[in-house]
Order: C-alpha cells, then structure tokens, then sequence
C-alpha cells in the first residue's frame, strides 16, 4: 500500500459525515464494515480499538467544521434558528465538502449552494440570502487582497475624464433588501456579552425577536460597502448614486463613464453634484480604497468589526 492510498482512503472515512448519534458510522466509505475498514488501517492500543481511534478524528472534524460555520455565519444562524443552521450546515458540508488547506474558505459556496436549496430558508429566503452576502463580504474584507494605497504622486494629471482607477480587493459593494448590518452587528455583540446559561437563553430570544422584527420590515434598497481600516472590519452604507460610481470603476470604467452611469437617474440637482463628488472621493482616498495596479499582499485577519 502506498502512503497516498493511505491518506486518502483513511481521509474518506474521516470525512464521512456522522451519524445521527453524532458517532462514526458502522457502514464504511463504499460499504462493509467500518470496523474492518478501520482494522486495515489503524492499529487498536490497550485502551481503544481501532473503530474507536479513527472515530475520535472523525468526530472532531466534524465538530471543527459545525464550530467554524457557527463562527462564520452568526447572522444566519441567528435567522434560521440554531437546528435549522446546524441541519443546513450538515447537508451543505455533505454537497459542497472542504476542498481547501484553510476553514477560511468553507462558507464560499454558501450563498449559491442556498439559492439551490431554498426549503432551509422557509420564508426569510431573501432576509437570509442577504445575510449570507453580508457574512461572505465580511469574511473577505477580513483578509482579502490589499494592493499598496493609491497616492496623489501616482496620478500624472493628464488622464482628465479618461482616467480608470481602481478599488481595493477586499472593498466590498453589496446591495441588500434588508438593514442585515444593524442585525449582524446585534448578533455579535449579544455573543460578545453571554457569560452564562441564563445570560445566553436571555440572548436567543433577543435575536429571535430582532430577526422577527427585520423580517417584517418591508423590503428596500440598501447599497453598503464593507471595507477595513487597520485591520478592523466597518460598514458603510452610502447612497445610490455612491454605488453606482464604485461599481462602474469596479468594472473598469472611465471616471466619465462612471459619472455617467452613477447620476443617470439620480434627482440630484446638478449644482449639487461636483462639491458630492469631491467630497465622496476624498473621503474614499482617505480611506485607502484606491489602490495603484499592480503588487497584491496579502494582510492577516484580525477578528474585530465596528461600523464606520
């Protein structure tokens, strides 16, 4: 037997999703017997048989992976209610496996995975889908690619209305039908100040009532952007016509496509418009989220999120 045969048919039975006891199944990857399966692998000790060592590895990495979708998608727990998540993650993990060296990645088919099963959702399939964006956005914000700031230098003065810039990696431009922000920012900090049984049940209705009170709210347009700023994760909800003009230079457009695009059905007065301009890209400069073309780092994650 080779050492790849072996890692990868003992990775199959790690990785088969447990059983409703939340113990390692009896039927092996295949079919036959777990226990003969595992005898082929593993040597039993003086405390432990073999089934029952390679059941420990299956069990903790299963419950590794149930922990770091509870981490990651809080907001929607909080929405589905916490058996409705833990059977959603299960059934997720099942169709859409760990195929990275990093947890980070685990929730990145989420939100196309639910859009395909929306019995999980019931009837906040919009108020959830949201909320998934929102967690994904955050998610990538965190640690997302980060190219050096653009700077005043970098700019020849020559462009005029031809110039392109672009935007950071990890700014993200959502449009949402739902204030999930001011929801996943609630969630959070009842996580952050549950200390005891009592205090975590007290928790729990307070987000069910919260997510209640969201869900009936009729639905509307919220433009957002999820940005850091030193490590920190903030949102930012701006305007329509905001949006609209980071999108187009997203995409590539010229700063007088842009414009374009972004006042083309606004109500602005046009006499309004040049001192909003000049304010929004000051602001957004300050903020760093012009980047020079080019060399990309990678900055950490840091935990943390506040709203701007």
């Amino acid at each position: 037997m080779t050492l790849a045969t072996l890692q990868r048919d003992v990775a199959r039975a790690v990785m088969q999703p447990l059983a409703r006891s939340e113990n390692m199944q009896r039927t092996a990857p295949g079919g036959g017997s777990m226990r003969s399966y595992a005898a082929r692998y593993i040597k039993p000790n003086d405390r432990l048989t073999s089934f029952e060592r390679l059941e420990i590895y299956n069990r903790q990495y299963w419950f590794r992976l149930l922990s770091s979708m509870n981490e990651d998608f809080p907001g929607l727990r909080a929405i589905l209610g916490g058996r409705q998540f833990e059977a959603m993650s299960k059934a997720y993990l099942c169709d859409c496996p760990s195929r990275s060296f990093t947890l980070r990645n685990l929730g990145a088919r989420l939100e196309p995975w639910l859009r395909q099963h929306p019995k999980w959702m019931q009837d906040k399939q919009v108020l959830a889908l949201d909320m998934v964006r929102l967690e994904w956005a955050d998610i990538d914000a965190f640690d997302g690619q980060a190219s050096p700031a653009l700077r005043a230098q970098d700019l020849s003065g020559t462009e005029g209305p031809n110039l392109r810039l672009s935007l950071q990696p990890y700014v993200q431009l959502l449009q949402l039908h739902y204030p999930v922000d001011d929801l996943l920012l609630e969630v959070k900090d009842g996580d952050h100040e549950s200390t005891g049984f009592a205090s975590n049940a007290f928790h729990e209705r307070k987000k069910r009532h919260k997510v209640r009170a969201v869900a009936k709210l009729k639905a509307a347009q919220i433009f957002l952007v999820v940005h850091r700023v030193d490590f920190s994760v903030y949102f930012r909800r701006i305007g329509a016509e905001q949006f609209l003009l980071l999108n187009a230079l997203r995409k590539g457009d010229h700063l007088m496509a842009a414009f374009e695009s972004a006042f083309r059905k606004s109500s602005m007065p046009d006499t309004e418009r040049g001192p909003a301009v000049q304010h929004w890209f000051q602001t957004w400069a300050t903020l760093g989220w012009f980047c020079q073309p080019g060399k990309i780092n990678v900055l950490s994650r840091k935990f943390a999120i506040k709203r701007a």
